[in-house]
């Protein structure tokens, strides 16, 4: 029987990857490449039983090195959405779709609440508070807290990540010198969690967030508040890209 391919069923003709699959940006390649290969497998471009395009041609599609691809394959091996075969007719598998726990109870989550809402008001809270902090300055007992929230996320048991990860955000959302914008943001981060909390914590990608932790509180100890400004942007992104992904 012959394989059936990313391109269209075995004998068919087109890309009907091309909608989906395109080179992801510098700063969130992790994220953005499994957004876009969980969006080919939950729309069905590939099959139950298809095979994806060869690591290769995936790599040079997505603009990102054969080492990141195989971290984001083995996501989606783990958790049970492809399978990986040897030999000569191996290669990266669609799985039957068999909806995990959690993905079923963020689709259900998702349904109470407009997610692009949330992550679009999260994004201008988080990046105006980032600038403030930047513009304005932080006082030494100030800096000195940021710091402190920052190193606790550092070496953070994956039990503890999310917890700590949200401390630091709130921090700073309260050092910028507004209560109103960090009440908001409290109220919005806390949405935000509940839907976080049914997606897998991805070592990588918080090893990422981790780097993009750093630069942040680097731009606003350091007054750069288009430096923090873009950092925060960036790091919204990429959180953006996987709940989108999981979501598909």
């Amino acid at each position: 029987m012959p394989q059936t391919d990313a391109g269209g069923e075995a004998g068919g003709s087109g890309d009907r990857l091309a909608p989906v699959l395109r080179p992801v940006r510098a700063g969130n390649g992790f994220e953005e490449a499994l957004e876009q290969i969980l969006q080919v497998v939950r729309l069905g471009l590939v099959p139950a039983g298809g095979r994806l395009p060869a690591e290769r041609e995936l790599a040079e599609r997505l603009g990102i090195s054969r080492v990141t691809l195989r971290e984001v394959l083995k996501v989606l091996q783990d958790e049970g959405l492809v399978e990986s075969r040897r030999g000569r007719y191996g290669g990266t598998f669609v799985r039957p779709r068999s909806d995990a726990g959690g993905q079923d109870e963020l689709r259900r989550r998702s349904r109470a609440v407009d997610i692009e809402d949330v992550l679009r008001f999260r994004e201008v809270l988080e990046v105006g508070a980032a600038g403030l902090c930047a513009a304005h300055g932080l006082a030494p007992e100030q800096a000195a807290r940021l710091r402190g929230a920052l190193a606790a996320t550092h070496d953070a048991p994956l039990t503890e990540y999310r917890r700590l990860d949200t401390l630091l955000h709130l921090t700073l959302a309260e050092l910028c010198g507004s209560p109103s914008l960090a009440a908001r943001y409290a109220a919005v981060r806390a949405g935000l969690n509940d839907l976080l909390d049914c997606i897998p914590l991805l070592v990588r990608n918080l090893e990422h967030s981790q780097r993009q932790h750093i630069a942040l509180v680097e731009a606003v100890l350091d007054g750069d508040a288009d430096g923090a400004r873009e950092m925060t942007r960036e790091h919204c992104a990429g959180t953006a890209a996987l709940l989108r992904g999981f979501l598909m």
